[in-house]
């Protein structure tokens, strides 16, 4: 694949789930800490996400980083928008701002799970 068609094929998954997770690994198997952090956080809000293993390829991979602009994985993007790497998601999720972002964006999960 072409650098472009990377970037449509991202484009169109982001576009394609409410809920989408580039990640080491898979939710199932996370294959790095901070992979795992973020399914672990999402899976514990019940959410509903699509995984997507960067490993598997690694035009996706450093494509994903040129996508966002940002440049580490995992990347959360949530209703088409880019929320952050592990810190960021981490540190939403201990404030409330992540449940209360997937309140606002119409996303299912548990609003009354607690934060960490």
């Amino acid at each position: 694949m072409s650098r472009q068609d990377v970037q449509d094929w991202i484009g169109k998954e982001v576009a394609g789930s409410d809920v989408v997770l580039f990640m080491k690994g898979t939710k199932t198997m996370p294959q790095c800490g901070f992979s795992m952090q973020v399914a672990q956080i999402l899976n514990h809000l019940g959410v509903d996400f699509k995984d997507i293993n960067v490993l598997e390829d690694m035009a996706v991979r450093d494509g994903v980083k040129a996508y966002s602009n940002w440049p580490t994985i995992p990347q959360l993007y949530i209703k088409g928008e880019f929320i952050g790497g592990c810190d960021i998601v981490r540190e939403m999720f201990q404030a409330g701002e992540l449940q209360e972002l997937l309140t606002e964006k119409g996303i299912a999960h548990n609003a009354r799970t607690l934060t960490a």
